[in-house]
């Protein structure tokens, strides 16, 4: 190939790379704006709280049918077409805003609304230094897998104990970990589109969607984490 072919090649995986990185970052944001807007709704209704919230079994099939979503997704991307992927993300960004909804019962409006901003400056911040950065991040992956696992089995011996110093502990390493992925999964995302085919909108449309649920997890584990840090709660 020419040098002229090659620019043309380059130009083209530039353009790519550029479009699937803004599909992942539109999609994430109305996956966000629908979680919003459904706990809002939700927290609004005094029907629909009860409904949910005095109903243990309820309220555990929705987890449960987050946690099969999540797992659902990320493991069937391939054999999804473009579409049923987005609806199915797009169902759990719903659903997640429901269960979410407890949040407003729970911490005072200046407490999430501080813990909200401050989420997106962290998550901005990140993803801009994983997308940037030339540095090789991809060693980071064990450590912050070991921090999520560690954090994960400390806030369920927390239940327990209900140490408010254990908590404290928990959500400061969850932020680190949080946003240490946020880079992570933000240069992954990356390598993967300029790896993608560039001639396969099918294949690029799924990335998109498994891409934008990969960062509102972060996103939306790093804003929890920093509702419990600073507290604020109602009691």
């Amino acid at each position: 190939m020419n040098r002229f072919g090659t620019m043309r090649q380059t130009q083209a995986g530039t353009q790519v790379l550029s479009e699937f990185m803004r599909g992942v970052y539109g999609w994430m944001c109305a996956g966000l704006l629908l979680t919003a807007g459904a706990a809002l709704y939700t927290a609004s209704s005094p029907s629909m709280m009860q409904l949910i919230f005095g109903n243990p079994m309820l309220l555990i099939g929705l987890v449960i049918a987050e946690v099969a979503l999540v797992f659902g997704i990320s493991g069937a991307i391939n054999r999804l077409s473009a579409g049923t992927a987005t609806g199915l993300f797009l169902l759990y960004s719903a659903l997640n805003g429901v269960t979410l909804s407890a949040i407003f019962v729970v911490y005072s409006m200046a407490a999430i609304s501080k813990a909200f901003f401050t989420a997106g400056a962290m998550f901005g911040a990140m993803s801009i230094y994983g997308y940037t950065t030339k540095k090789d991040l991809s060693s980071w992956g064990s450590f912050l897998f070991m921090g999520l696992i560690g954090v994960i089995i400390a806030s369920l011996v927390n239940i327990f104990l209900r140490s408010p110093a254990m908590d404290f502990v928990i959500s400061g390493v969850g932020v680190l970990v949080f946003v240490g992925l946020t880079a992570y999964d933000t240069q992954r995302l990356r390598a993967m589109a300029e790896t993608a085919p560039l001639d396969d909108a099918t294949v690029m449309r799924r990335g998109v969607i498994l891409g934008a649920l990969t960062l509102y997890l972060d996103f939306i584990n790093l804003f929890l984490m920093l509702l419990r840090f600073f507290g604020g709660n109602r009691e």
